[in-house]
């Protein structure tokens, strides 16, 4: 009696896939759309329910768990940054989602510009990595710093100059960053370098 062919895949070599593309994936969605908004492109009244949802999944579970895997991969760079960008999104979620008590202008300034000195200090960091993902972490920090500097002028509807502007350079980073998930992706999945991360 022959014996019946295995036909199912083969398991996985062992190692995790790298986690970056996605988290980079997500934060460049949900970025990019709220984006939009800040940049006062578009003011539907629906805009911040579709901000909430890729918030809380997308830019925010999606991309925490990349952090998680970059943690199992032991890069420290990747950890932090996405474990942290994924918890923004979580916490801009509940902002969003329950809503201020009251006048918290210079509150959010504050919190926005606390993001503004962890992605200063991350861009440091990003020296390290690839051109793409500094790009990416250079927008972000003056993007970072013209928000806070918007919530400070007490941006209302339509959003003040400068979180207009915040919402400008927004765009421009989450296409950044959508370009060095892209990138990553397709190098890794052809095994070839077709699009350039410009490494350091």
């Amino acid at each position: 009696m022959s014996e019946t062919p295995n036909t199912s895949p083969a398991p996985p070599s062992g190692g995790i896939a790298d986690p970056a593309p996605l988290g980079l994936a997500g934060f460049a969605m949900t970025t990019f759309i709220l984006s939009f908004a800040n940049a006062n492109l578009i003011s539907e009244k629906g805009t911040g329910d579709v901000v909430l949802g890729l918030a809380l999944f997308y830019g925010g579970i999606a991309q925490f768990l990349a952090g998680m895997w970059e943690y199992r991969r032991g890069n420290t760079f990747g950890a932090t940054a996405f474990s942290s960008f994924g918890a923004f999104w979580l916490s801009e979620w509940a902002i969003l989602h329950f809503g201020l008590s009251g006048d918290a202008h210079k509150t959010i300034g504050l919190y926005l510009f606390s993001w503004f000195i962890f992605t200063g200090y991350m861009t440091v960091a990003a020296l390290r990595t690839n051109g793409a993902v500094l790009a990416v972490f250079v927008l972000l920090t003056v993007t970072f710093l013209l928000l806070a500097i918007g919530a400070w002028q007490n941006a209302g509807n339509p959003p003040a100059l400068f979180t207009r502007l915040g919402g400008w350079v927004g765009i421009a980073t989450a296409l950044a960053a959508w370009y060095a998930s892209f990138a990553s992706v397709v190098n890794e999945t052809h095994k070839k370098q077709w699009f350039p991360t410009w490494p350091r």
